[in-house]
């Protein structure tokens, strides 16, 4: 699978089979991530309009044996949407494939093209009374094909699942050029192999999503916030047990927050409102989406109480209006931001069993205290379904810089640790290019070598996504 870089020859053959503007010279944020950890390169950004075009662009480098990376909204965080090394590709971006081209309420499902922003997805949902669910920090830049390319999770996968569980049907084009029409509306259809689960969460390795049918839900008639403090994180967890027995699938959301990450948003955005006086060592926000006939605020209090008579909880808030809702959301939504303010000396998105938790987190402590003392960790996460994002940070006035032999032996401990509790040390950011190594390390050889297998079938060039995922 040797690759030939996108040459000058190359590029004015394609060109000549497209619309003018398609092809263009990629700008700066084309070859950057959230993270600073990559600088990508890329002989040209293709911008097609629909997906014949996308099918053109692809055939074309199929037959060249050029390298494409698909381009979402750029905002993955484990490198999959550059590509640092290697011949010189060509990127392919869907920004312009962003129509919403269907809404059927009544079956709760939405046809969308792939570089529909999240949050124009959600909007279009709400728009016929219906819900999207998908809830991530970057809705409001990552389009949907790039989420599904991912399997990207979020805040309410407890209740309604990651992308995948999200998606009803797919169209795509293939490495060879040709459109796959799988658009499926159904719930049902058992005839045979599932292309679209192949290709959500191949992160661009086996095609290009260039539309997809979504899996709508009803608008909770009453939704309510709140967030309890707990002595810990086993607290948290006969917490979330206690919830679930109370509501059933009412229960939205279920984030743990440790006082770290209330520190760095102290430090960093003192501006942001914090829910309580005193920072807590570990708390929970808790949010509930209730049918007709049913107060969440009034469920929140009874599980208060609750909570309070078992000894799981110590203090608590909860919100009285949307205002407030959002307030305690915010606490949550932007500890990430924090952190990057901080700047980490490794980012671990990991998942371990939810009732393994307890032991888990403070057996890292351990850990990384034996490494250097001076390391802080900042664990929060969606303790609903398990993912942790387990940060390590320097010390109070160091720069992450000064610890930069350190990092590898700091993720090699973390991925260690989880694996030793049945975890996985990719919970919903995916391989990228950042974690190739750990997939090769820590990765069934048997379900290995069946992804090498599929990859070699379906892109047998190796155009799709070079470097990504697998080498």
């Amino acid at each position: 699978m040797t690759l030939k870089s996108a040459d000058p020859t190359f590029l004015d053959a394609l060109s000549a089979r497209l619309p003018a503007d398609t092809l263009r010279r990629p700008d700066a944020r084309y070859l950057e991530e959230p993270r600073g950890r990559y600088s990508g390169q890329a002989a040209a950004v293709a911008l097609p309009r629909n997906t014949q075009e996308v099918a053109e662009i692809v055939q074309a480098a199929h037959v060249a044996r050029v390298g494409v990376v698909p381009y979402g909204g750029g905002t993955g965080l484990v490198g999959g949407q550059v590509m640092p090394e290697g011949t010189t590709p060509i990127l392919l971006s869907l920004e312009r494939m962003r129509k919403i081209r269907a809404v059927y309420p009544q079956e709760n499902v939405l046809i969308a093209e792939a570089g529909a922003v999240l949050a124009e997805v959600q909007a279009a949902a709400t728009g016929a009374g219906r819900l999207f669910p998908l809830s991530l920090a970057a809705e409001g830049t990552a389009q949907i094909g790039g989420n599904l390319s991912t399997n990207a999770g979020g805040v309410n996968v407890l209740r309604y699942g990651n992308a995948r569980d999200l998606c009803l049907g797919l169209e795509a084009v293939l490495p060879t050029g040709e459109i796959w029409h799988g658009l499926s509306r159904l719930r049902k259809d058992n005839t045979g192999y599932d292309l679209k689960n192949l290709l959500i969460g191949a992160e661009g390795t086996l095609g290009v999503i260039t539309a997809a049918a979504l899996k709508l839900s009803p608008i909770p008639a009453n939704a309510g916030t709140a967030i309890f403090t707990v002595r810990n994180p086993a607290a948290a967890v006969e917490l979330l047990a206690m919830v679930r027995d109370a509501v059933g699938e009412g229960v939205s959301a279920f984030e743990l927050i440790h006082r770290q990450g209330l520190d760095f948003l102290a430090e960093k955005l003192p501006e942001l409102r914090q829910p309580f006086d005193s920072r807590p060592e570990w708390c929970v926000l808790i949010e509930l989406g209730l049918g007709k006939g049913q107060d969440a605020e009034d469920a929140l209090a009874d599980l208060f109480g609750h909570a309070m008579e078992a000894e799981l909880a110590e203090d608590g808030v909860i919100a009285q209006s949307e205002a407030q809702r959002q307030s305690l959301w915010a606490v949550r939504e932007h500890i990430p931001e924090a952190n990057r303010l901080i700047g980490s000396v490794s980012s671990h998105d990991i998942s371990v069993p939810i009732s393994r938790i307890p032991e888990f987190i403070p057996a890292g402590w351990k850990a990384i205290s034996e490494l250097d003392s001076s390391l802080r960790i900042n664990c929060f996460g969606h303790l609903g379904d398990g993912n942790l994002h387990y940060n390590v940070f320097p010390g109070a006035g160091r720069s992450r810089a000064e610890y930069d032999a350190l990092r590898g032996e700091v993720k090699r401990i973390i991925h260690d640790l989880v694996y030793d509790y049945s975890g996985s040390m990719s919970a919903e950011h995916g391989i990228g290019r950042m974690k190739v190594g750990d997939l090769e390390r820590y990765g069934d050889p048997v379900k290995l070598a069946a992804m090498r297998a599929i990859k070699q079938a379906l892109d047998p060039h190796g155009i799709m996504n070079p470097g990504a995922v697998m080498r």
